[in-house]
């Protein structure tokens, strides 16, 4: 007879996050192994720390500290739970900034804006929600059931890539016209 011992994943967490990237990755850590801990899916696991990476990032990159610091010092507030019904949440809250968080177009070569993008693809829904104090809070519903999802095999099609006709050229084709 084998003994069979539940867990429960924590219904919710919630933690202060140094307004810059030094708190990241131990809110990454912390988040993998709690859901870990609750047998969350692998799968779902690896799409909520990088949902959780992207919404910290551009929370630091575009969004104030919570409370009276104006930049560079203070918190944000990360939080995710998984509600009676197995969906997992996640939520990172900021003191606000002066654009709205809304997907962008980048260009090919550049450096960043595609953090909404990435989370449109791996999400199930997201959403802004304000506050009357100023607060700016990006959630993402990662999966409606988190403990027994698989991946998704059609990543690829949910991230939009950049046509061949969007591509720079580099002129390798050039450098190849000689060699025969």
């Amino acid at each position: 007879m084998a003994l069979v011992v539940a867990q429960e994943v924590p219904t919710s967490s919630s933690m202060a996050v140094p307004h810059g990237p030094a708190g990241v990755g131990e809110a990454r850590h912390r988040m993998r192994d709690q859901l870990r801990t609750g047998g969350v899916s692998e799968s779902v696991i690896d799409d909520a720390v990088l949902i959780l990476s992207e919404l910290l990032s551009n929370a630091c990159r575009h969004g104030r500290p919570l409370g009276d610091g104006l930049t560079g010092d203070g918190d944000v507030r990360a939080a995710w739970r998984v509600d009676a019904s197995g969906r997992l949440t996640v939520e990172v809250t900021d003191g606000g900034g002066p654009t709205r968080p809304v997907p962008s177009t980048p260009s090919v070569t550049a450096r960043g804006g595609r953090g909404l993008n990435i989370i449109t693809a791996l999400a199930k829904d997201w959403g802004v929600r304000d506050d009357v104090r100023g607060e700016v809070t990006v959630w993402v519903i990662v999966q409606d059931d988190a403990v027994s999802a698989r991946r998704r095999d059609d990543f690829a099609t949910r991230v939009t890539a950049p046509s061949v006709s969007e591509m720079p050229d580099l002129g390798f084709a050039d450098a190849f016209d000689d060699v025969g």
